[in-house]
């Protein structure tokens, strides 16, 4: 009996051993693939290592146990077991120097960074996490031939390579998109304020016309991505963030992975009073995401986007109350306390289908809405704008002329419809600071609605030459239905411009391992907006055309030393015809002609450098920079010819070094952005003076046990004190002998920090 005892204890002591065994498998977390000789610790000090089938196996361990997973070249990875496992799954993502191994996701045809024959700039979630958490515009200032003009947190006016350097007071011309949801507006204008980038994983940058992939953006393309999770969570994060001008954040993300289903909700809360008077500011936002992998492998996906924001407006300044007295508004818009409000919602259905290993389908279906209120001085704007949509892709893998190939094809269309009414301000009748709404000026109804089908395709001419063709073919128009009876101008009429077809041709050839030449050519457009095509009599200019333009590059993209130096270097030349600029003959009136020709040619280098100095410290050298030349080369305006000037509106160059160090669970970065003069007019008769910015920012990350962890952050912006224009008015004009206000001041030396703490269940 006692022998049957001890064999039956033995048997189970055995199994219980067994059982204890941890195992799984580690994976790179874009490309998909196993990685071998990755180093696995435990918390007991314990260390192995991954094998070539991405296999590791940790016989014994005492539970909760923590695992830190790190390789060079990836961010370090830790997880926290509190039973066995022997089926893990690691994912392990790459660090900013291995930007080249990055697959560009927002392509019509994915392909890897490096082998890409165009300019595209990449922000990581690290990059996100090295500045502030108020603005993710903010950090599109770093990179090469990227320019945002920040009035305020609410007024941001970005442009790429020069291209919407002369919108008034907002983005057009450039494209954007969330998970493949369009963001831009059906007449070309953009607000990217409002995402919160912490919520974001990542952002991808095509500069230069891209219409061929998609559609009306000569400037380029935008395109978030928000956070696909594989590997299991569940979590809450609380962060809590307090800056100069009283400024704070509040945020709380939930996060539930299990199985098939990734669910991440997310709130935030941005309150400021502004460095300038009249500039409180106060937004709510919250974005949900939602994916669910089936059996077969198709994947559904559903983003929720809502926003309600209030900002008062301090507006633009005069040379001398630029210099004298930044802190100030101006006059009329302090008088008027004049703001913008709205509530925005966004959402979007995504479905991507398998056919078969070679042929795959993403469609999404989308419907924005806004709803806006904003008092000026010289008038009320009270507007409603809702659109849907759908953009559906198709992949297929095959081979052509017994060459391998890849082609993308598709569709995206919108309709738009917006209502808008103007109401006059009486805030002079008022004895304190206020808006006060007076009786109807205009009252319209616009609608807008363009379709475009793009096609593209990847074919492998040799082992080491890449050839890449494309097409976009536009069709736009709109609507306008003037609803106000009360004057004698009647606004109505249709709108429809000439179908555009714009196609493109790259090719990539890598010359030596990792070191790829490029060269590319393509065609690109923006139709003008609706405001832009009504003459100061309110009439529709039916003589505006479309604005269009010819793009070329060359390039080199390559990685050095191992892997860890990663280089590009990239020529290009613009060719724009009817170039749309907005003429000002009012206060708040612009109107839209097309100025001839412009050239703009450049210069843009980017390059990363990793290192390990030991096991302890490790090191991420940046330099970011462009050189631009912008010109027109035939614009003659009431007699004037500003033929041969600088475009205004755009710095001559930016040199942007940084330098970041880790060590343990600390790390510091610093950065130094220097921008050269913008002219100011046509004329080239102002300029501003170039600036210089030093930032920096210190983090430190721990884990406080019980599946807590630590994040405390400080930071200071603008160390030097340095006082500049941080967005300017292009060819602003004076009214009643005022002089003209070309200026926005920049924050002076500011200071942040924060606090964030995240459970894991």
């Amino acid at each position: 009996m006692n022998r049957y005892l001890i064999l039956l204890f033995t048997l189970t002591l055995v199994n219980f051993l067994e059982a204890q065994e941890i195992s799984g498998v580690i994976k790179d977390r874009d490309l998909g693939e196993v990685m071998e000789n990755v180093r696995v610790e435990t918390s007991t000090g314990d260390v192995v290592y991954s094998d070539s089938q991405g296999m590791f196996f940790i016989a014994q361990a005492d539970f909760p146990v923590e695992l830190r997973f790190s390789f060079l070249g990836y961010k370090e990875k830790i997880m926290i077991l509190r039973s066995f496992k022997t089926d893990l799954k690691v994912f392990m993502a790459p660090e900013i120097g291995q930007l080249s191994e990055v697959i560009l996701r927002s392509s019509n045809i994915p392909k890897k960074l490096l082998q890409t024959p165009a300019a595209v700039s990449l922000i990581s979630r690290d990059d996100l996490e090295r500045t502030n958490n108020i603005n993710l515009v903010e950090n599109f200032n770093y990179l090469p031939g990227i320019y945002v003009n920040q009035g305020a947190l609410n007024t941001n006016k970005i442009n790429i390579r020069g291209v919407g350097s002369r919108a008034q007071y907002s983005t057009n011309r450039i494209k954007a998109y969330i998970n493949g949801i369009p963001l831009t507006t059906g007449e070309g204008e953009l607000t990217l304020d409002d995402f919160d980038p912490e919520f974001l994983d990542r952002v991808e940058i095509y500069k230069g016309p891209v219409s061929s992939v998609f559609g009306a953006g000569l400037g380029g393309a935008i395109n978030l991505f928000t956070q696909k999770r594989i590997q299991e969570q569940r979590s809450v994060n609380g962060d809590f963030t307090y800056g100069s001008f009283n400024t704070h954040k509040t945020r709380m993300n939930i996060t539930y992975v299990k199985d098939s289903l990734d669910l991440s909700v997310n709130y935030n809360k941005v309150d400021s009073k502004g460095y300038r008077e009249n500039g409180d500011y106060d937004r709510i936002s919250m974005t949900a995401n939602a994916g669910l992998l089936n059996k077969k492998g198709n994947y559904w996906s559903i983003l929720f986007s809502y926003t309600n924001l209030k900002a008062f407006i301090p507006s633009s300044l005069n040379e001398d109350d630029f210099l004298n007295q930044p802190q100030k508004a101006a006059f009329t818009w302090a008088q008027s306390a004049g703001y913008e409000s709205y509530s925005k919602n966004i959402l979007g259905l995504s479905y991507e289908h398998k056919f078969s290993k070679d042929l795959r389908n993403q469609t999404s279906v989308f419907f924005n809405s806004r709803d806006g209120y904003e008092p000026r001085p010289f008038d009320i704007l009270d507007d409603d704008r809702s659109s849907v949509g759908i953009r559906s892709k198709f992949n297929l893998e095959s081979s052509l002329f017994e060459m391998p190939a890849e082609f993308g094809f598709g569709t995206e269309a919108m309709l738009e419809w917006y209502d808008l009414a103007t109401f006059e301000n009486l805030y002079e009748d008022s004895e304190v600071p206020e808006s006060i709404q007076g009786g109807v000026l205009s009252k319209n109804h616009q609608s807008r609605n363009y379709v475009n089908f793009f096609g593209q395709m990847n074919m492998d001419l040799t082992s080491k030459l890449l050839l890449e063709v494309g097409f976009n073919f536009n069709t736009t128009a709109y609507s306008l239905e003037d609803e106000f009876d009360e004057d004698e101008i009647n606004q109505s009429g249709d709108y429809r411009f000439e179908p555009v077809f714009s196609p493109r041709l790259g090719l990539s050839y890598e010359a030596f391992p990792e070191k790829n030449f490029y060269a590319l050519v393509s065609h690109g457009f923006s139709t003008p907006t609706v405001a832009e095509t009504l003459t100061p009599e309110g009439l529709i200019n039916t003589d505006l055309q479309t604005e269009k333009g010819w793009y070329y590059e060359v390039g080199f993209k390559g990685n050095w030393l191992n892997n860890r130096l990663y280089t590009e270097l990239s020529l290009y030349s613009i060719q724009i015809n009817d170039l749309l600029v907005a003429r000002r003959v009012g206060e708040d009136q612009y109107v839209g002609l097309n100025a001839g020709k412009a050239d703009r040619n450049g210069i843009e280098i980017t390059s990363s450098l990793m290192t390990n100095l030991n096991e302890e410290f490790r090191l991420f050298l940046f330099l970011n920079s462009n050189f631009n030349f912008f010109e027109y080369d035939l614009f003659v305006d009431r007699g004037e010819n500003y033929s041969g000037n600088e475009i205004p509106g755009t710095p001559e160059y930016m040199v942007s070094p940084g330098v970041e160090l880790i060590f343990k669970d600390f790390s510091a970065n610093v950065n130094y952005r220097a921008f050269g003069k913008i002219a100011l007019n046509d004329a080239n008769t102002r300029y501003t003076d170039p600036y210089q910015l030093l930032n920096f920012k210190l983090n430190y990350d721990c884990r406080v046990g019980y599946g807590f962890d630590l994040e405390l952050n400080f930071g200071i912006n603008n160390i030097l004190n340095e006082h500049y224009a941080a967005s300017v008015v292009t060819n602003a004009v004076g009214f009643g002998g005022s002089q003209p206000r070309y200026y926005y001041p920049g924050n002076p030396r500011n200071y942040f920090g924060g606090i964030s703490l995240k459970y894991t269940l």
